[in-house]
């Protein structure tokens, strides 16, 4: 089995991978191998090859953020809703449960993957090059590096940004010689990528969830012998475990290690929080028409 990522081996996705990898092939006794691509950037490629080579079976499983697919499956926007999860128990056990359920179905019916879990990538925090932000008005102008999805860029137009949908290699490059002022991410993914040497203002809106799905290709999974199958189920499971534990320890040092290389963070008060959200009127709208409205009641149980 092939199966690939866009991080470092040493990362909490790496972790995840590695953590999935040694299960199969323990429990089948090393009869199954499993080559490990971690980074696909690293050879060049842009991340979004990775979905392109599991639907084409060409590799068997990738982990993807799920806002890549959300114009493919309506509803996994849902995950794209600004300030749907107030903390990560919340997201974890709607992923778990129900709306994870539903999710999981979606992407079977709709594309050629199967999603065996969904992994944490942490709340998405803005960062930026100018100034230490604290309301949209701070943010009024700004051209910000996002993912391609509608919902992102309309709640950058809601705050009075510019947004700016590209992939995630070029939005590196964009981000590190200034030709975008902003950007918005984990603090895993801000320092896996260096937009923290060019980026010295943090502000924690905790505005996104992010989550990736493990993405297998469908036919190849539904093809497996009944008895790797449930290894592979059960390997999925083991690595968003160990992802998850991986991902949280990470946030909490990371935060720490930035503030002593002179980072600025900035902590929202309730208010400044509020107006966050109270401003992104275009985004929520736009989720609410995208997404089947049952959904909405399935977050958080």
């Amino acid at each position: 089995m092939s199966i690939g990522g866009y991080g470092p081996e040493k990362s909490a996705h790496g972790a995840g991978l590695a953590a999935l990898r040694d299960h199969v092939v323990s429990g089948s006794n090393g009869e199954v191998t499993i080559d490990v691509t971690w980074n696909i950037m690293d050879r060049g490629r842009p991340n979004t090859d990775l979905l392109e080579l599991v639907e084409r079976g060409r590799m068997f499983l990738c982990y993807f953020s799920t806002s890549y697919l959300g114009p493919r499956v309506s509803e996994l926007n849902v995950l794209e809703t600004p300030f749907l999860f107030s903390d990560l128990a919340s997201a974890h056990r709607s992923l778990d449960g129900n709306l994870g359920e539903r999710l999981r179905t979606a992407v079977r019916t709709k594309t050629e993957f199967e999603a065996l879990g969904f992994w944490d990538n942490g709340f998405r925090h803005m960062t930026n090059r100018l100034h230490p932000i604290h309301s949209p008005e701070d943010v009024r102008d700004m051209t910000v590096r996002i993912q391609p999805n509608p919902i992102h860029e309309e709640l950058m137009r809601d705050w009075g940004a510019t947004p700016v949908a590209v992939e995630l290699s070029e939005g590196i490059e964009m981000i590190k010689s200034g030709t975008v002022d902003a950007q918005e991410n984990p603090l895993a993914n801000t320092v896996a990528y260096g937009v923290h040497e060019v980026h010295p203002h943090v502000t924690m809106t905790a505005h996104l969830y992010g989550a990736r799905g493990l993405f297998a290709n469908r036919h190849f999974y539904e093809e497996l012998p009944d008895d790797l199958r449930l290894l592979v189920d059960e390997g999925a499971r083991r690595g968003v475990a160990v992802q998850r534990e991986a991902a949280s320890k990470l946030e909490t040092e990371l935060r720490t290690e930035l503030e002593d290389g002179g980072t600025v963070f900035v902590d929202l008060s309730p208010e400044e929080r509020a107006a966050f959200e109270e401003a992104a009127t275009g985004a929520l709208a736009m989720s609410h028409e995208l997404v089947p409205t049952d959904l909405f009641e399935l977050v958080g149980r």
